[in-house]
């Protein structure tokens, strides 16, 4: 059974009962928003062959701490990491460490900066240098699944709409859709109701209402969904060793759509676009 509450009256995530925001709550987003959006744009600057992720793990939380912000992940769970670094078969969660990085690469950086107590929560793909074909494809058609997932994020659809609408841009492709991570709602809390499926029914799952907040981050592979989670206990990579790229916008649900709050200030978000200069 699905309840939505004022998000005012919610202090902790409870199963089956979800949030709906006013005008604060959009407007807090914004903020951290549009922050985690600054600085994942000025990572741009830095990712280059020879750079060690853990420079750019030192970079974001410098300019956290310049801004007032606060990065969510740092020991959370245990995590001691402003950013989680994703390096061409790394699905998720990989943590920065002083390897340098190498032409041909691609990585995915994950950033959640708290400000004022609301979460921005954005992720985005990092070509080192020049990439391969096949590198770039995967990177477009994940691009491709977040905007499908984004357009039917909207009143009187579902959340089964949104995944159904990613898993047809990726599948088309013969890629695949992870099926072991999920976006989460989010706002004062860093992981709330609903959990956002990239692949399923249209018209399944949860009904969209003009209030919730949540995040949409489609992880897709080359090969096969399939992941596993190394020693570490933190990062995810694909059993069959194929490339995985993600992307990832925090949004809320508007009367006529949905709001973007994680747009990028600099055009920078989908990096083969900005290359190009579309």
């Amino acid at each position: 059974m699905i309840t939505y509450v004022d998000a005012t009256s919610k202090s902790r995530r409870s199963p089956g009962i979800i949030p709906l925001h006013g005008e604060e709550g959009f407007a807090g987003m914004r903020k951290a928003g549009q922050l985690t959006a600054e600085a994942l744009d000025i990572l741009t600057d830095y990712v280059e062959a020879g750079v060690p992720t853990a420079t750019l793990d030192r970079i974001a939380y410098e300019f956290a701490r310049d801004h007032g912000a606060v990065p969510a992940t740092i020991f959370y769970k245990g995590y001691r990491h402003s950013l989680c670094t994703s390096l061409n078969h790394v699905v998720c969660h990989g943590i920065p460490d002083d390897r340098p990085l190498r032409e041909g690469d691609i990585v995915n950086i994950d950033l959640t900066l708290v400000v004022d107590g609301w979460h921005g929560d954005s992720s985005r793909m990092y070509p080192v240098g020049e990439i391969s074909r096949k590198a770039e494809r995967l990177i477009e058609v994940t691009y491709a699944g977040l905007e499908a997932g984004i357009a039917a994020a909207r009143p009187g659809n579902t959340t089964g709409d949104i995944g159904a609408a990613i898993q047809t841009i990726a599948e088309a492709e013969r890629m695949s859709v992870v099926r072991d991570f999920v976006g989460h709602g989010l706002g004062r809390l860093f992981h709330d109701e609903p959990n956002i499926l990239h692949f399923g029914t249209p018209g399944s799952g949860v009904p969209l209402k003009p209030g919730m907040i949540f995040t949409i981050e489609p992880m897709i592979n080359l090969g096969r969904p399939h992941v596993k989670i190394l020693s570490d206990g933190w990062t995810a990579v694909t059993r069959d060793r194929t490339l995985s790229a993600q992307c990832e916008h925090s949004i809320g649900i508007t009367e006529t759509g949905c709001e973007i709050f994680t747009l990028s200030p600099k055009g920078l978000f989908n990096p083969l676009a900005a290359r190009s200069g579309q």
